[in-house]
Order: C-alpha cells, then structure tokens, then sequence
C-alpha cells in the first residue's frame, strides 16, 4: 500500500513538471537564475533597449521586511545591469498575483536596497519592475503596458527612474515579444522559438539531472503549501477559540495542545 502511494506521487510530481512552462514561477527561476544570456534576451524584447547588458542574475530572491512582522517578498528574478540598473521580473497565472499595488511595493523593496549610507539619492539608480502575465490583466489587447510617472499639470515626464511594466502572455504577434510570449507558454523545448530559452527547458525538463532538480523542487514546494495550510488551520482555530470562549492566544493554544514551535509561529500572527 505504501509502495502504491510512493508511485503515485512520483507520478503526480511527473506530470506536474511535464505540464509546466516558463509561466510556473519554479521553471522560469531555474531557467534565468545566472542565466546572463537568457535574461539579456527577455529584458532587450521587453523593454526595447538593445543596450542592455546584464551582468548579474539570480532566481528566487528573497528580501527580509527591515519592519518586524513586515510583509517579505520573494523575487522570482532579480538581475543587474553593467550601468547598475536593477530589475525585478515576475510570471504570474492570476491576475491577483500582478495587483498594481504589488508592483510599488516590490518597486520600493527594490530601491531601498540599492544605497548604502553615505551615497546621495541622485546616485540610486533606475529601477524596472517587470510582471510577465498569463492573460491581458488590463484588456487593451496591446502586448506591454509601460508605467512611468508624469507631471499632472504639464505633459512632462517626472524622471525619477522608476518603471513598472507588465507584458501580456496572451500576445500571440508575430514580432520579438509575441514569439517570446510563445516560447513561455511551450511545454516542450522543440516548439521554443528562442534558443537561449529551448536550452533552459530542454535541461529542467528532459534532461535527467536538471529534469531531478525540477522534481525535487516540485516536492519541496508541495510540502511548504502542505505547511502553510496545516498553520492556517492551527491559527483559525486558535482565533476562533480567543473569540468564543474569551481567552488569551496562550490560553487558547494550550487549550488545544499547541506545540512549543507552532505557538512561536502562530504568536507572530496573532
């Protein structure tokens, strides 16, 4: 019975990877992480700079809130640029997950990195956060919606070097960043226009080391959403404890028999 469990999820975690493109946030971060030439391609199609040139990638960046009990982010690409420049790019399926709200608070994760003390502010550099979406979140059927602040009372533009760019995945033009878009949503790297992309997938995704990593991955993030859900079931049920009965968090966790490292968790959200 166990050895049956064993293979269907072996099974579940196959067809999982097979199913994914460069749209799941997993593949895309294991594609471009130290990807130089991969990301110099996607940022030269997007935003339309054939100047760029990339001399650092990484994937799956986090950032730590300097604010205790902050929101951190994680970055699903975060690159730089030989001028400085920085960039933050993200895939996402749900038009929840590019809320224009989320994209200034990336932006200012971003900036508030970028000087050390001592340096002046007209020393911070310029600033693109990138958001690649699987369908047309704003509906205007055009292939990139670029935002740059302006002057209300004149047409000027106020250049304080930040930029926000969303890119619809549904673009299926017959240009640079409607093959990019076709490339992101191939399953297999034969049908990927791109070879610096095809190279990626072809590694995660049919080679046999790569292919293990990406399914290791898989698994790893299955068990942390398996957390995550287990502790938003433990902190409901102490919340509904504290409100029906009247009792404190730690009256309310020891009615329930909390765990010491549970209580450490459920305390900071509480």
């Amino acid at each position: 019975m166990v050895a049956e469990e064993i293979r269907q999820d072996i099974r579940t975690v196959e067809q999982i990877v097979d199913d994914m493109s460069l749209f799941d946030d997993d593949l895309m971060s294991m594609v471009f992480d130290r990807n130089i030439s991969a990301t110099n391609l996607l940022l030269r199609i997007i935003l339309k700079k054939d100047d760029i040139d990339v001399i650092s990638v990484v994937g799956q960046r986090e950032f730590q809130n300097p604010v205790v009990g902050g929101h951190n982010i994680r970055l699903d690409i975060l690159a730089k640029d030989s001028t400085g420049r920085h960039y933050n790019i993200e895939v996402q399926n749900k038009p929840e997950g590019a809320h224009v709200r989320r994209a200034r608070f990336n932006s200012s994760m971003m900036d508030s990195r970028m000087l050390k003390e001592g340096q002046k502010f007209s020393e911070l550099r310029d600033s693109y956060m990138v958001f690649i979406t699987h369908t047309d979140i704003f509906g205007h059927g055009i292939p990139i919606y670029t935002v740059n602040r302006y002057f209300e009372e004149f047409d000027a533009p106020f250049n304080d070097g930040s930029h926000i760019v969303y890119v619809n995945g549904s673009y299926a033009g017959e240009d640079a960043i409607g093959k990019l878009m076709h490339d992101f949503g191939c399953k297999e790297s034969k049908d990927i226009y791109y070879s610096e992309l095809a190279k990626g997938v072809k590694h995660f995704k049919e080679e046999e080391g790569g292919r293990k990593i990406m399914c290791e991955a898989v698994e790893k993030y299955a068990e942390q959403k398996a957390e995550r859900k287990r502790v938003d079931a433990l902190c409901e049920a102490v919340m509904n404890l504290m409100e029906t009965m009247k009792l404190s968090a730690e009256q309310a966790m020891s009615a329930i028999k909390v765990s010491e490292n549970d209580k450490e968790i459920l305390l900071k959200r509480l």
